[in-house]
């Protein structure tokens, strides 16, 4: 599990290096773990609940900011 969490450690830095806010990035990849995580939804409700540290807002916020980034 060890080895599994440090491989994700370095996805996400590789995927979310270039964002500048620290927080997106922590967003970024609470997300990710949350799309990985067993469920049928992969919507932000489900994902926040089924996450520790899963924030319905701040998810939200995460992907609204991000595709507004990438959609420029």
């Amino acid at each position: 599990m060890e080895r599994l969490r440090g491989e994700l450690a370095e996805f996400v830095a590789d995927v979310f290096g270039s964002v500048p806010r620290r927080d997106l990035r922590q967003w970024g990849e609470c997300c990710l773990r949350g799309l990985m995580l067993d469920g049928r939804r992969k919507s932000i409700q489900p994902m926040a609940e089924r996450l520790p540290d899963g924030n319905m807002q701040a998810l939200q916020q995460f992907v609204n900011q991000s595709c507004g980034i990438r959609c420029r």
